[in-house]
């Protein structure tokens, strides 16, 4: 029972600097909204891409997983096909664009969209 909850405690080097950019400055927290209501805290650099955040959320996920059990596997490509990011209603389309460049800044809410299906 000790050692179940000691993997619960797990922390990886990549959360600790992750804690350290944010005290410094040199990253921001953007929270993710998921259709369930959840907000996943996720942190990035402060000059992160679309792309870095993307890859930010799956590893997230990743670590839950680990974590709580569950899903194994996630089609990331079919998560990013179905589904938008979305900030104040405009839609983060553009992978190589910077997060602060479409107005997203620290603690700021990006929400997943089911995309429309094109008929």
């Amino acid at each position: 029972m000790v050692l179940h909850k000691l993997l619960f405690c797990f922390v990886t080097l990549e959360e600790v600097n992750s804690q350290i950019a944010l005290e410094y400055g040199q990253a921001m927290t953007v929270r993710v909204l998921k259709a369930d209501s959840e907000v996943m805290p996720i942190v990035v650099v402060q000059n992160a891409t679309v792309l870095d955040l993307k890859k930010a959320i799956c590893r997230f996920m990743e670590l839950k997983q680990q974590r709580e059990g569950g899903v194994k596997h996630i089609s990331w490509r079919y998560v990013w096909r179905t589904y938008h990011l979305v900030f104040q209603g405009e839609k983060l389309e553009d992978d190589k664009m910077r997060l602060k460049d479409y107005g997203i800044r620290n603690r700021d809410e990006v929400t997943f969209m089911k995309r429309l299906r094109k008929k």
